[in-house]
């Protein structure tokens, strides 16, 4: 049993430090566009529902739908009233807090998988393991469903989280027979599966129709592909190292060990 309590050590060292790093860069790289965002999100919401083209800036409504929207107004009203936390400290230990659990649960699976293969030898190591998992995780399906800002349109939220889970089911499963198999048969069906889901598509929104710039959507979704990148690889880096560091010896893998 003690392979296994070295995989969670090292997941928790490994998140834990990652998570903060995400956190202090998500502060300073993806929070400043989602305030902007939400700024074109309260001030054209509305005209945004009631305009019949697109476009970076709000239009005025027609004058027959002023009730309307007044009457709908009262329920997002009630909705900004809800308690978030406060710009600041506050916001960042909470920002901090919801990364480390999701970069302990990331390297849970990293590590984990990665025993299989017959661990993270070092950090170096550590930093292409933490490549796959920015390719797996977030560049496969971000190329279908991009990072969304606040008041953009987005498809059915079940028909998406099917086509993620998808997605980085197949990606993984792609890289792993690219990787670990020699064979051109089965590398040519890990690119298959690679492509796939890609080819079959992203659920789409009914209409693209936004109040957000697209310059501003497009710095958003470099900001997260470029911090989730720094993410991965510090969480790879950092299970390599502390697997090395803490298990110096020749470890089995999970392979082997449940053989």
């Amino acid at each position: 049993m003690s392979i296994f309590r070295n995989v969670v050590f090292i997941a928790a060292i490994s998140g834990l430090l990652a998570g903060v790093v995400l956190a202090a860069l998500q502060t300073y790289a993806t929070v400043p566009l989602i305030l902007k965002a939400e700024t074109y999100e309260n001030a054209g919401g509305h005209e945004h529902v009631a305009a019949p083209t697109g476009g970076t800036e709000a239009t005025a409504p027609a004058a027959g739908t002023e009730a309307p929207t007044a009457q709908a107004a009262a329920p997002v009203e009630e909705e900004a009233e809800a308690w978030a936390p406060a710009d600041g400290a506050e916001r960042f230990a909470y920002s901090a807090l919801a990364n480390i659990v999701s970069g302990v649960a990331f390297a849970l699976i990293l590590v984990a998988v990665s025993e299989f293969a017959g661990g993270i030898a070092n950090w170096r190591q550590g930093v292409f393991w933490g490549f796959a998992g920015f390719a797996v995780f977030t560049l496969a399906p971000g190329l279908g469903l991009p990072p969304e800002l606040p008041a953009m349109p987005a498809a059915d939220l079940g028909a998406r989280q099917i086509w993620w889970t998808l997605t980085v089911a197949a990606t993984a499963a792609g890289l792993a027979l690219i990787a670990f198999k020699q064979s051109l048969p089965l590398a040519i069906l890990g690119v298959a599966l690679i492509v796939a889901p890609h080819i079959v598509g992203a659920p789409q929104p009914e209409s693209h129709e936004s109040p957000i710039p697209a310059d501003l959507h497009h710095s958003f979704v470099v900001a997260v592909t470029i911090t989730n990148l720094v993410f991965w690889v510090v969480l790879g880096a950092v299970a390599g190292f502390v697997r090395n560091r803490f298990m110096s010896e020749p470890a089995p893998s999970l392979n082997g060990r449940l053989a």
